[in-house]
């Protein structure tokens, strides 16, 4: 799974990608800070089964704090877009090439309007175009390369080696092919986007006195859409302060608790992040963006394998070490291919550990299953 940061110039999109990854990567507001994509680790958060199963969880791929367990996602913050884009304007060619690699996008729109088309600073800009135009934009890039690939893709086969260049899964193409054909190459685009690149809105600079308002405008204009308030700088803000040992704060939070002795600057600043962002917004709306492309978007599970069903531990003794992030729909064979190969071509059954019921190799898992594995032992 790749989630793609995605947006105009200067709307917020390296400070969303650090506040979610807390890398170093270069911030500033003029268009085009970001030339080359960056890369780096979010994380989603869900609650761990160690609170619910009483044991003290000892986790080797994720992060358990206080019962929120943190798993690791990939992220591609990508070089700004502009209208124009799929004909190469701005560096669309590159932001394009980037985009192809994306399982679902996050975009990130500047909701004060403080930043025009092509991200230069300006006083009343309407967001509400910024979510029209970048769909726009993709739908433009997808009729392109149909239209020039036409005469080899007019059969589904030759569709499939053609699209998948776009990151576009064969099952995307079945599922268009169903209501549109090759010749309706602006509505098959169109369809094709939405189904192969799906997109959360991050409503971003939400503590802004203008950002309300047209928070609220995208809100009624896109009804069908997801739009999520969003501030990243508080966000940023926030973990900085908490990793100073200032604050107790985790990402997602509501709120925060001051610990140690903060200067009359550092404390109005965080009572300006709480008044104008955490009381109104429940949160800065970064960690939520997260999960809810994961989980409500993508519709992936978490599940959590082990291999003793009575200690819920490893090999090692390590206790709920490990939690996979799977389509919904997946089945306890293919969780055993995902621990290893050999695991999976040995399989056997699995136990489901809470109920400690046996299961199958179709047993469609649940999300927050803990499930051991028991298979064929290879000499």
């Amino acid at each position: 799974m790749l989630i793609g940061i995605v947006g105009k110039p200067s709307s917020g999109k390296s400070t969303f990608f650090k506040a979610a990854t807390m890398l170093d990567v270069k911030i500033a507001s003029y268009p085009f800070t970001t030339i080359e994509p960056n890369q780096g680790i979010g994380h989603v958060r869900i609650p761990c089964p160690c609170r619910e199963l009483n044991v003290r969880c000892s986790p080797q791929d994720s992060v358990c704090i206080s019962g929120n367990r943190f798993v690791p996602v990939k992220l591609i913050d990508v070089a700004g877009l502009v209208p124009g884009a799929s004909e190469g304007r701005g560096m669309g060619n590159k932001f394009l090439n980037a985009l192809v690699r994306a399982d679902v996008l996050i975009h990130i729109v500047d909701a004060s309007g403080k930043t025009d088309s092509d991200g230069n600073p300006c006083d009343a800009h309407d967001p509400c175009e910024d979510v029209l135009w970048l769909e726009e934009e993709i739908d433009k890039w997808f009729a392109s390369v149909i239209e020039r690939n036409l005469k080899k893709i007019r059969e589904k086969k030759k569709a499939f080696q053609v699209l998948s260049g776009l990151g576009i899964k064969p099952e995307h193409i079945e599922k268009v092919f169903e209501n549109y054909s090759l010749e309706q190459k602006d509505e098959f685009a169109k369809e094709l986007r939405k189904i192969s690149k799906p997109i959360v809105v991050a409503a971003n600079k939400i503590d802004l006195p203008e950002a309300k308002k047209n928070f609220e405008r995208m809100k009624e204009r896109f009804p069908e859409k997801i739009i999520i308030p969003c501030s990243a700088e508080s966000e940023i803000a926030l973990r900085f302060a908490a990793k100073k040992g200032l604050i107790e704060y985790l990402p997602g939070d509501g709120d925060f608790e001051i610990i140690a002795s903060v200067s009359p600057q550092q404390q109005m600043a965080l009572e300006y992040i709480r008044e104008n962002v955490l009381k109104p917004f429940s949160g800065t709306g970064v960690q939520k963006v997260l999960n809810i492309a994961v989980f409500d978007v993508l519709n992936y599970i978490a599940v959590y394998p082990v291999e003793n069903e009575n200690k819920l531990s490893d090999s090692k003794g390590n206790v709920l070490p490990n939690v996979f992030l799977l389509p919904k729909g997946s089945t306890a064979k293919e969780l055993a291919y995902k621990v290893h190969t050999e695991i999976g071509e040995g399989f056997l059954y699995a136990i489901d550990v809470r109920s400690k019921k046996r299961v199958g190799a179709d047993y469609e898992l649940n999300n927050g299953d803990v499930i051991s594995i028991i298979c064929v032992k290879r000499k």
